[in-house]
């Protein structure tokens, strides 16, 4: 009885384990159907945003060609976006992997790690490359202050490091992965300096644009909305993929602690099964020794 008690115990605890991972993986679900509307429109304003600087570019491409673009001794700052929960398997250990091949390829220049996500920073808290952390969203509405801290960071970066190259690595979808996850990719984007793609590019349209100010301060304009625009982006696209990774290895953990329960249950009902056979033997045994007993006794004279 008791072995059977501390199984029957052990499945109800099991039971609430469950539910709470099931809530976890309904909100994880929810915030996947959240981000999907807000991913689909910042996608559009980065696409508008780079059309425009690839019209500009292609008629003024002098503009990129400045001597602190031309400048080689640039300090390479990387910034990692992990995650800022668990219960989304080797998310950041992924991303750190990722992360050393392109900072092997770049041996030259001592990288500047930037790290977001409290469990990204757990695992890179020794690394003496990080010289910033911050804390990452858990839901879409804190992006904005993750945007904000990171805008301030790259302030201060500037004013000791006049050149900077910047590069984003996040778990995503699309185009440009560098990690092996074909699934979940790992994406790498160079944000500064912006356009650089552009650079040799023939024009889509047969007159240059009409600027109401310099090229320089229309360019310096534009760098600063594409910034913001595409660090929503990512910010968005790595909130996705982290709410997909959790709510997938969520189901694979109930999944499990399904087929758990289900062992329990059939060695519950085996222990219960020789419990009955073991409280028939004693009535048997009872029975038994009562039919004896009455065979044994003297009869009655009268």
């Amino acid at each position: 009885m008791t072995r059977r008690r501390e199984l029957e115990e052990h499945r109800h605890k099991l039971g609430e384990i469950r539910d709470i991972m099931s809530s976890m993986k309904t909100l994880a679900y929810m915030e996947t159907r959240k981000l999907s509307r807000f991913l689909d429109s910042q996608q559009e304003i980065v696409n508008s945003i780079e059309a425009m600087a690839a019209d500009f570019i292609s008629f003024i491409p002098e503009t990129l060609l400045t001597p602190e673009m031309r400048n080689k001794e640039t300090s390479n700052v990387y910034l990692l976006i992990g995650s800022e929960r668990g219960f989304c398997g080797n998310y950041n250990e992924t991303l750190l992997t990722a992360m050393e091949s392109c900072v092997t390829e770049d041996a030259n220049n001592k990288p500047i790690i930037v790290a977001i996500g409290h469990k990204l920073h757990v695992v890179l808290e020794e690394d003496p490359r990080v010289i910033a952390w911050i804390e990452g969203a858990n839901v879409v509405e804190e992006i904005e202050t993750v945007l904000m801290r990171i805008a301030g960071i790259l302030v201060n970066l500037q004013a000791t490091h006049p050149t900077l190259s910047l590069y984003v690595l996040y778990h995503g979808e699309g185009h440009g992965s560098v990690g092996p996850d074909d699934e979940h990719p790992i994406l790498m984007q160079k944000l500064l300096p912006p356009f650089q793609r552009y650079l040799g590019k023939e024009a889509a349209f047969p007159h240059p644009p009409v600027l109401n100010v310099t090229p320089a301060d229309f360019l310096l304009e534009l760098t600063d909305h594409y910034l913001f625009a595409s660090l929503h982006e990512i910010l968005y696209s790595s909130l996705m993929a982290e709410n997909r990774r959790r709510v997938q290895h969520l189901e694979g953990a109930i999944e499990h602690m399904d087929d758990k329960a289900n062992e329990l249950i059939s060695q519950c009902n085996a222990l219960r099964q020789e419990e009955i056979i073991e409280e028939i033997e004693v009535i048997l045994l009872s029975a038994t020794s009562f039919d004896t007993g009455r065979t044994k006794r003297p009869p009655v004279n009268n």
